[in-house]
């Protein structure tokens, strides 16, 4: 792997591994929709709108790989989120087809399953049950990215990224946090493993209270670094300053789970 693209350059991941990935690869090749302000003038930055195809293709052309970070990152009306997330999505993938990308690496989310009661333990293999509009668009990019692993060749990883930071902010945290340079672990697995054709992955660390089995990940030779125990006093603090939440507290979703929430508030039985 030679030459890498990455879309969402300017957004709180991109912006971390524009550092983490600096000489990772020969050429990295950065895009969005608009200029990273802090952009270093040995990056290459291709701007470009994933609603439009046009300019998609121009980003993706030449290179072997993709990261897609781009789009937007948290809930939005349905029109912000069909642009970027549902139609920016498939025409990442078309354009990839087009210019003959071997691998795509698509950050999904811990928010196309935040459905799932945190007293459940899930795997990549339980069905999808997004919490939010966003979330839903990260089911469409896991499914749309399982067409073009199996139909056109392309070798797919999905992400499922729980909250990429420094340390776990608070108790829900410590069960999705991912350590950046976990992260770069996962994604060089997705761009360099001989044997992936189309997986899901957890996007998480070394987390004792996790709610997920990433053994997938762990067959392709997954070893985070991060441990979110060390965090867990921190996290507990935190946690107490913060309201209680009915049904963000019984789902893995969190707050994406009661934002607009008006379903059965009997919680228990699911």
């Amino acid at each position: 792997m030679r030459t890498v693209l990455v879309t969402g350059a300017a957004g709180g991941i991109g912006t971390r591994l524009r550092k983490l990935l600096k000489g990772v690869y020969p050429q990295i090749r950065w895009s969005d929709i608009r200029r990273p302000s802090d952009l270093a003038g040995d990056e290459t930055f291709v701007p470009a709108d994933l609603a439009e195809l046009a300019q998609v293709e121009h980003a993706v052309a030449g290179v072997e790989g993709i990261v897609h970070l781009g789009g937007v990152s948290v809930e939005q009306p349905w029109d912000a989120v069909l642009g970027a997330n549902i139609v920016g999505c498939y025409n990442l993938f078309e354009a990839a087809r087009r210019n003959k990308v071997k691998r795509v690496v698509f950050a999904s989310s811990n928010h196309a399953v935040g459905f799932y009661p945190r007293r459940h333990r899930i795997g990549v293999d339980a069905p999808v049950r997004p919490d939010s509009r966003y979330g839903v668009s990260k089911a469409f990019g896991e499914a749309i990215g399982a067409l073009y692993a199996y139909k056109h060749g392309l070798r797919v990883t999905c992400l499922r990224i729980g909250n990429v930071g420094d340390a776990p902010l608070d108790q829900r945290r410590l069960s999705i946090w991912l350590k950046p340079e976990d992260l770069v672990q996962l994604i060089r697995i997705g761009l360099e493993h001989p044997d992936i054709r189309y997986e899901i992955f957890f996007g998480a660390s070394d987390n004792e209270r996790g709610w997920w089995d990433n053994a997938p990940a762990f067959r392709y030779g997954y070893r985070p670094s991060g441990r979110a125990e060390a965090h867990a006093a921190a996290a507990f603090a935190a946690q107490q300053a913060l309201p209680a939440d009915r049904v963000g507290d019984w789902y893995q979703g969190g707050p994406y789970c009661s934002d607009e929430f008006d379903g059965d508030p009997d919680l228990a039985a699911t």
